[in-house]
């Protein structure tokens, strides 16, 4: 990684989840030294700055698809602004924003590589729809969306069934929806109640490896991370998903994955950490991840 470098893009978004904060984020790690802190490491850093920032509003007119219109315009942004990042040597890292900038990472790589995959490093499954959700908040629909579901203003690429693994979830939120949905697709996933201490990386290098050869995006929300470890998500998770230690062991096994195109890093809000003290620690994870 030393050699590659990175290519650090902003998305500065909550207009897809169900309350403002997270579009705080990108500032927040930079103003933790994210910057400093990867070159002090010896990886060269082209900071690309930050997209418009969009925070949330409560959408009265559109109940079930939450901020659709202002979703679709960051969902394309990303889109626009990544494509000529993967022309480049260096790897793209987004730090959001909610979830749903991965659908404009996706769509970039997609572009590139018809044939490119996804890493999706999250505590839930994010296959809600609007006709199966009573929140209407679009991060909750995110593998929906790519699987062919959910609403046609995302404009979100489909991808193939096994273009996809998702790994860390809780099975315990999942609804009755989502778990048709997720039978009914065959979608492969590895479930926080796999992964111990002792597993995690062979789990983690197991779960990429099933991706193939490929280049694939690795989509990492932060409430993987059990929430009692680690406060920090805008969607919390207490006692559930994978211990600090754990999480992290698999989020460095994954960058250090052959095929990697791209890390998109979400749900971070920095209001859950008035001290700083969870936001400097992520920096701290993510540095040793990319070295």
């Amino acid at each position: 990684m030393d050699d590659r470098g990175i290519a650090l893009l902003g998305v500065p978004s909550s207009a897809g989840t169900h309350g403002p904060g997270q579009e705080k984020a990108p500032a927040a790690l930079r103003a933790a030294g994210l910057v400093d802190r990867l070159e002090a490491a010896g990886i060269p850093v082209t900071d690309h700055g930050d997209l418009p920032v969009e925070p949330f509003r409560a959408d009265r007119e559109r109940r079930n698809r939450q901020n659709v219109d202002r979703v679709a315009a960051v969902v394309r942004s990303v889109s626009v602004a990544l494509r000529p990042l993967l022309d480049a040597p260096a790897l793209p890292v987004l730090i959001g924003g909610d979830c749903t900038i991965t659908l404009g990472a996706m769509a970039a790589l997609v572009d590139k590589w018809p044939d490119a995959g996804l890493l999706y490093f999250d505590g839930d499954l994010d296959l809600s729809t609007p006709d199966s959700t009573v929140s209407g908040v679009l991060d909750t629909m995110v593998l929906a969306h790519l699987l062919g579901e959910g609403t046609p203003e995302l404009e979100a690429p489909v991808l193939a069934v096994d273009r996809i693994e998702a790994f860390g979830h809780d099975p315990r939120e999942l609804g009755p929806a989502s778990r048709e949905r997720l039978a009914r697709h065959g979608l492969r996933t590895t479930a926080c109640t796999e992964v111990t201490e002792a597993n995690a990386r062979e789990l983690a290098a197991r779960a990429w490896t099933r991706l193939g050869s490929g280049q694939v995006l690795l989509h990492f929300d932060v409430d993987v991370v059990d929430s009692v470890d680690f406060p920090l998500a805008n969607f919390p998770h207490f006692n559930e998903c994978l211990p600090e230690r754990v999480a992290m062991d698999c989020l460095a096994e994954f960058c250090s994955s052959p095929g990697l195109a791209a890390l998109v890093v979400t749900e971070v809000n920095p209001d859950r950490d008035p001290d700083g003290v969870l936001v400097d620690r992520l920096v701290g994870h993510l540095v040793n991840a990319l070295t």
